[in-house]
Parts: C-alpha cells; sequence; structure tokens
C-alpha cells in the first residue's frame, strides 16, 4: 500500500462523514489531516504510530486510522459507512461541480440513488427546485454525468500503458512474439481499447494462457479462436489480444499500429495484405515512403512531415535541457525548492525553472509579494551553491506561474512581475465561460509584455473536465504576434496543448515548451508523456523551448525582458 491509497481511503472517509452528516469538527479535523498528509514527503507505511500522531495536522486519533489502514487494508468506520452508503451514492460523490453535502440533499430528498435517475431528474426539472441549487447547478450536474458517461471504459495514457505492459510481460515469459499496439502503441491521449498481437502457430495456446489469469476476464461472444476479447477485473476498458502466424506478425502489428485513415491512404493497406514482411521499415520502402513513427499514424499530416523532416528531427527526453514549470512547498508542491532544484540537476538537467502558483491562488498557497521575495533570496543562495559546483552548470531560473483574471490581466503589478526571469501565465478559476469570454481572458494575458509561456491553455483535466472552448488559430496566432510559449502540459491528466495543433503552432514560428507542472520530484517523469504527445504532433527539437541550453535559454529571456 502506498501513501497515495491510504490518503485516497481518508479522503473517502472524509466525503461519507460529511454524506451521513456526522461531527462537522471530526470531518474538518480529518479533512486538514488528509490535505497535509496528500503533501507530506514521508513514507507512511514505515512510521511508528507516535511519529505518525507526529505529523502536521495528525494526531493521535489519525494517527491510529492509517495504522489500521495499513494492517487491515481499510478501517473499521469506513466499512460501516460504505455498508450505510448505497453503490450508487457513491457513483454520485464523483460528479463534478458538487459535494457530499448536495449528493446527501439528492439522496435524502428526491431519493435518487444513481447517476441514472439522476439525469433523468435533471431533465425533468427536478433537481433545480431543489434548496440552494438552481437551473446553473443543476445544468452542471447533467453535463458532468453525460460527461462521464461518454468517457466510460476509458483511460488516460498513462493508465493505459500501465495496463498493456502488464499483459506485454505476462505474455513474453511464455511466446516469443509479442506487441503492445493500437492506442497505447500510437501515444494517444485517450486510450480506448488495450491490445496486444501475439504470433504463435497455436492460437488456443494463448487462449489458455490468457484464461488462466486470474485478472482477465473473458468475453466469449465477441471472442474468436484467433481474437481473446475481454477486460480485466472491475475495470471498464476493452482488451484485444489478437492471435496470428509467426509469419504474419510483423504486418499484423502494422495494421493494429495504424489508424484507418492511415492504412487507406498511398495504398498502404492493399499491400501489407499482398506481401510479407519482415519489417516495418519494410513496409514504407516497399511503398517508396520514408518511415513513419507509430506515434505519428493517425493519417493527418504525416505523409507530409516525413517529406519534408527526419525523424531524427523530433524531440525527445534526451534532447530536453532544462525543466519549466514546477512547483516546490512554496505553493502547493510537496518537496522543498532546494530538493526539487537538486534532483533536477542529478537527473542531467542544466536548469529549474521553479514556477510556484501566484497569490490569487490561495487555495494552493500562491505566493504573496512578501514570499516572492523570501523565495528569490534562497534562489540566489542556492545558485550559489550550484556555481561552486564547476562539473557541469546549472542554475535555478526565478518563475512564477501568474494566473490570468477574469479581465484578462496577471495578478501581480508590473514592478513584481519584472522581478521574474519567466511568467507562465494560466487559468485556474472561473473556468465555466463562452468562447468569447476566453479568448479575450488569454489574448490579453498573451499581449502582457510580462508573458513568457501561455500555460495549459484550455485547462482541461483528461476524461474529467472538458477545457474551455477556445479558437485555437486565433492563440496561436496572438502568441506568434507576441513572441509567447506555449505550453504542452506534460501531465497525463492534461496533455494540453493538444497535438492536432502542434503543426499549426510549428507554421506560425511558436516555440513549444514540454512541461512537466511538477508538484513533487517524481513528476518531472511525465515529460515522457509530454514528449510522446509532441513527436504524435510532429515537434521538432529545433522548435521546443526547453531544448535551449542554460546559456542560450538565458539569452533568450534577457531579450524577452
Amino acid at each position: 500500500m502506498s501513501n497515495e491509497e491510504i490518503v485516497s481511503l481518508l479522503e473517502l472517509t472524509v466525503k461519507l462523514l460529511e454524506l451521513h452528516d456526522e461531527n462537522e469538527f471530526k470531518i474538518k479535523n480529518l479533512g486538514f489531516a488528509t490535505r497535509a498528509l496528500d503533501k507530506t514527503t514521508e513514507d507512511l507505511l514505515n512510521l511508528s504510530v507516535e511519529q505518525l500522531a507526529g505529523l502536521p495536522s495528525v494526531g493521535k486519533s489519525i494517527a491510529g486510522k492509517i495504522d489500521e489502514i495499513r494492517r487491515t487494508g481499510t478501517t473499521q468506520e469506513l466499512t460501516e459507512l460504505l455498508s450505510r452508503t448505497p453503490e450508487g451514492v457513491l457513483e454520485m460523490l464523483q460528479i463534478k461541480g458538487i459535494g457530499p453535502k448536495k449528493v446527501r440533499t439528492i439522496w435524502q430528498e428526491l431519493g435518487i440513488t444513481d447517476n441514472r435517475e439522476l439525469l433523468l431528474a435533471c431533465e425533468n426539472g427536478e433537481v433545480a427546485k431543489l434548496k440552494g441549487f438552481g437551473d446553473k447547478i443543476q445544468a452542471t450536474i447533467k453535463e458532468s454525468i453525460l460527461y462521464a458517461q461518454s468517457n466510460t471504459g476509458k483511460l488516460r495514457m498513462e493508465k493505459g500503458e500501465e495496463l498493456a505492459q502488464i499483459l506485454f510481460d505476462e505474455l513474453e515469459k511464455q511466446f516469443e512474439q509479442v506487441e503492445i499496439v493500437g492506442d497505447v502503441r500510437r501515444k494517444n491521449e485517450i486510450v480506448n481499447s488495450i491490445q496486444l498481437v501475439v504470433g504463435h502457430t497455436k492460437p488456443w495456446e494463448v487462449q489458455q494462457f490468457l484464461n488462466a489469469l486470474n485478472y482477465l476476464q473473458q468475453d466469449e461472444k465477441i471472442s474468436s479462436p484467433f481474437a481473446w476479447r475481454g477486460k480485466f477485473q472491475e475495470k471498464e476498458i476493452p482488451v484485444e489480444i489478437q492471435v496470428c502466424s509467426p509469419q504474419q506478425f510483423v504486418n499484423q502489428v502494422f495494421i493494429y499500429s495504424s489508424s484507418e485513415k492511415h492504412l487507406a491512404t498511398n495504398g498502404i493497406y492493399k499491400r501489407v495484405n499482398q506481401q510479407i514482411f519482415d519489417s516495418e521499415e519494410a513496409i514504407y520502402e516497399s511503398l517508396n515512403i520514408p518511415y513513419i513513427i507509430p506515434e505519428m499514424r493517425e493519417g493527418r499530416f504525416e505523409f507530409d512531415w516525413v517529406q519534408n523532416h527526419q525523424n531524427e528531427e523530433l524531440v525527445t527526453w534526451d534532447s530536453l535541457k532544462g525543466i519549466l514549470h514546477n512547483h516546490s512547498t512554496y505553493s502547493d508542491g510537496k518537496h522543498t525548492l532546494e530538493a526539487m532544484a537538486d534532483y533536477c540537476r542529478e537527473l542531467g538537467f542544466e536548469y529549474l525553472g521553479i514556477a510556484d502558483h501566484s497569490k490569487t491562488a490561495s487555495y494552493a498557497k500562491g505566493l504573496s509579494e512578501e514570499r516572492i521575495i523570501e523565495q528569490h533570496a534562497e534562489i540566489e543562495k542556492l545558485n550559489q551553491k550550484y556555481a561552486s559546483m564547476t562539473d557541469r552548470p546549472f542554475k535555478i531560473l526565478k518563475g512564477i506561474e501568474s494566473d490570468i483574471l477574469g479581465d484578462g490581466s496577471l495578478d501581480y503589478a508590473d514592478d513584481v512581475l519584472k522581478s521574474f526571469d519567466y511568467i507562465v501565465a494560466s487559468i485556474h478559476q472561473n473556468l465555466k465561460m463562452t468562447e468569447e469570454k476566453a479568448m479575450s481572458r488569454i489574448i490579453k494575458a498573451i499581449e502582457n509584455p510580462y508573458t513568457t509561456i501561455l500555460g495549459h491553455p484550455t485547462g482541461r483535466i483528461l476524461l474529467s473536465r472538458a477545457g474551455y472552448p477556445i479558437d485555437y488559430q486565433k492563440v496561436i496566432d496572438a502568441c506568434a504576434a507576441n513572441g509567447v510559449v506555449i505550453e504542452i502540459n506534460a501531465s497525463p491528466y492534461r496533455l494540453d496543448l493538444d497535438w492536432r495543433w502542434i503543426q499549426y503552432a510549428l507554421e506560425k514560428n511558436v516555440m513549444l515548451s514540454i512541461n512537466p507542472d511538477a508538484h513533487e520530484k517524481e513528476g518531472y517523469f511525465d515529460m515522457h508523456y509530454g514528449v510522446a504527445v509532441a513527436r504524435k504532433g510532429g515537434l521538432t527539437s529545433k522548435m521546443t523551448f526547453n531544448v535551449l541550453s542554460l546559456s542560450e535559454m538565458e539569452e533568450y529571456l534577457k531579450g524577452k525582458r
């Protein structure tokens, strides 16, 4: 059990206590403790009960709950709360825009116990009539339920990769020819199904092997001798394992690693069905087409791209020289500024751009002007330490993630903004906007002379919250006109800017920055997801902002200021 799993169970306990209208003081204390534990860098599994009790906001009672979770996987209190909560009501607690108190009102006053009934009540106008609700909240609930329904059985990239890798590792133990294909291999930000191809002379042996895995459940109705179909236990995402002869393995891997549009272009599908190939490179070579990487096989721009570029030009993890847009304990990060910087240097990067939240983000301990002075003093002290290490250059750059306010201005005065090396301008609040409102805020922020990078341009949270509507072309055009870099937020929850707009940005000579938005040291590795979608969109190292070396970055930022 991990810290994350322990915190998740405590968060659920808080929600259920509130749902069942338990003691408010108890709810508040557990809520404070849970938020503190979510930020701790301590290993909750290995601390004694006394040490747990000494953690901020914890105390003896909550330390006892953590210990009970460690020993049993749950708590008696949580078990009892769950026994009083219909399964559908638990699902209702996941609805964006309403909390446990409103779920309780819906449950008790309308007798609704699942999202299907709730959606019908919204469509009939019953929810709006409840005290404290109204048409706006009813519309929010309906939108949230419909959005969740449309994403049932889908996973974000990192979760899809995790499940695909589990199957790959198992199959590879038994069979020589195994490959992950489909959405996962094409690095799609949303995975609609887990697909693998196995090359083997006896397909029934593959079927038997898969059916012996106790975490898989076959759907016999849609399976066939050459295709095992089903799902993971307690997961909704479809799983498909295609079995082919060893001779057909490369062809089948290629087919299942390409979109229908890609296969339909330049006679590719016909050629793959006519001839046996021993490599994917040979397939393209037979058609006089340069090799196209799996990520780009979407039938969009890739055939033109490979005629004008070499695959070696695409951005890679190794080509990145620095990590921008990161958070420390100065705002809502888990690790100190020094710890974040030391780890960044340990990974071989030349600079860390620290961009903690700005003062408007009070929920994330956004920095007041006084705290900015304090942080900058620490940065200068740490940079003296790094300068004394002569083995290679490293520096912390002074940044801030400044909130774009309702009128499009940034939330510091100019004399404060000019104290930073760079500014990431992002929208975090009042996300329910028309396109007109969103565009007026974003364009004004882009035109602010202190804005260096436009952060996560649509504010989307994949499979959880749709982004606010924007006119991508106008946003990119404005960035081109004002010399503003656009972020590819590499968090697998965001991956925003959407890869489909990378080519237009490059046409307009707009640089893109692959930023992890890291709130802890390990968050740096999210840049792998950012690199994946950047390559999918055809981003070259030349047009990637944080491929600049430290000296090049300092020169760029000096010129910008």
